[in-house]
C-alpha cells in the first residue's frame, strides 16, 4: 500500500564527536521516506533548488521512492548546520537557511491523492492541513510537529491535529503541547485534542505509545557507538507508518490490532537505530530488509520475559 510523505528535503552540515561533514543529504521527508521505503511504496512531496545533486535524486529513486512530487525550482535547497555535544544528547544550530523551502506550498500530483497512507513531516500546520485536504481516500494520517509550531501557532496546530490518527512527537514537545509534565497525563491531554494514538519519542530511552485503551513502552536499541543521531526521530516515524502500510492497517474499519501497533513501534525504533550508525542517511545505502528483521528479532528477545 502506498504512503505519501510530505516535508523538507535538505542539505545538512554536521559535526559530531566522530567527525564532520560539510554537506550531506538531509531533511525530515528524506529520512521518513528512506526508512518507510523498506516496507511500502513511498511517494515523496517536497521542494529543492537547482543545486540538488543528480546523485542524491538517484539515491532516492534507487530506493523506489516516487519523486514526481519533488518540485525543483531555481534557487538553493534548504540548508541546516549543527554541532552535537560530546554525549550527543544536545545539539547547537549554527545555520538555518530555508532558501526555496521558505515558499514551499505542497501540491500533490493527481496520482498521489488516492494513496491510503499519509505522513506529514514537520512543516507549518496550515500546510499540513492543506495536504490532508487534497487526499481523497486516506485511511491513516500521521504527523509530526515541533516546539516552534506549538508555541507560536498553537491554535492553527490544534485545528490541524484534530483530524489526525497519529501524532508523533518527542517528550519535551508533548509536555509543551499538553501543558502537563507527567507524560501519561500529557498523552491523555493530547488524545483529547483529536488523535486516537500518540507516540512520544524519547531518543536513546526509547518510545511510549498511548491510546485510550492501552499503552506500550519500548526501550531504545543499545548501539555500541552512536555515530550521528540526525534524522533518527524521522526514521522512527518512517519505520512506524511504513510497517502499518505494509500490513494494510485501516483505522476506518474501527481499530488496528494491538500487536500491529506494538510491532510498528518496534520497527520504528529499529529504523531509528540504523540511522545513527553513519553520517546522515548513508546507512540506508547498504541496509537490507534482512538486517532490519534481524534487529526486530533482537528487540523481541531482549524485551521478552
Amino acid at each position: 500500500m502506498s504512503l505519501v510523505v510530505v516535508g523538507s528535503v535538505a542539505y545538512d552540515g554536521l559535526e559530531t564527536p566522530h567527525g564532520k561533514v560539510d554537506r550531506i543529504l538531509g531533511g525530515a521527508a528524506t529520512y521518513i521516506g528512506l526508512a518507510a521505503s523498506f516496507f511500502t511504496d513511498v511517494k515523496l512531496v517536497g521542494i529543492v533548488g537547482d543545486d540538488f545533486a543528480a546523485e542524491d535524486r538517484e539515491f532516492l529513486a534507487k530506493r523506489s521512492i516516487d519523486l514526481e512530487g519533488l518540485e525543483q525550482v531555481p534557487g538553493k535547497t534548504f540548508f541546516w548546520q549543527g554541532v552535537y555535544s560530546a554525549d550527543m544528547n544536545d545539539r547547537t544550530t549554527l545555520v538555518t537557511d530555508l532558501n526555496v523551502f521558505a515558499d514551499f506550498d505542497p501540491k500533490l500530483p493527481e496520482g498521489y491523492r488516492s494513496a491510503p497512507y499519509l505522513m506529514l513531516g514537520n512543516i507549518q500546520p496550515a500546510l499540513q492541513r492543506g495536504v490532508r485536504a487534497q487526499m481523497n481516500g486516506v485511511k491513516l494520517t500521521a504527523g509530526d510537529t515541533m516546539n516552534y509550531w506549538i508555541k507560536d501557532y498553537r491554535d492553527e496546530l490544534l485545528a490541524t491535529i484534530r483530524d489526525w490518527d497519529f501524532l508523533l512527537i518527542n517528550d519535551s514537545e508533548a509536555r509543551m503541547l499538553s501543558r502537563e509534565y507527567n507524560l501519561r497525563r500529557a498523552a491523555n491531554a493530547i488524545l483529547d485534542m483529536g488523535p486516537n494514538t500518540v507516540v512520544i519519542k524519547r531518543g536513546e530511552y526509547g518510545a511510549l505509545l498511548f491510546r485510550r485503551d492501552s499503552h506500550f513502552m519500548v526501550p531504545g536499541y543499545l548501539l555500541e557507538e552512536v555515530f550521528d543521531p540526525t534524522g533518527a526521530g524521522d526514521c522512527f516515524a518512517g519505520g512506524f507508518i511504513g510497517y502499518l502500510a505494509e500490513h494494510n492497517c485501516d483505522l476506518k474499519q474501527g481499530h488496528i490490532d494491538r500487536v500491529d501497533i506494538a510491532r510498528a513501534v518496534i520497527y520504528g525504533s529499529v529504523m531509528g537505530s540504523f540511522c545513527c550508525e553513519k553520517f546522515g542517511p548513508d546507512r540506508f545505502r547498504t541496509l537490507t530488509r534482512e538486517e532490519i528483521d534481524g534487529r526486530f528479532r533482537e528487540f523481541r528477545e531482549f524485551t521478552e520475559f
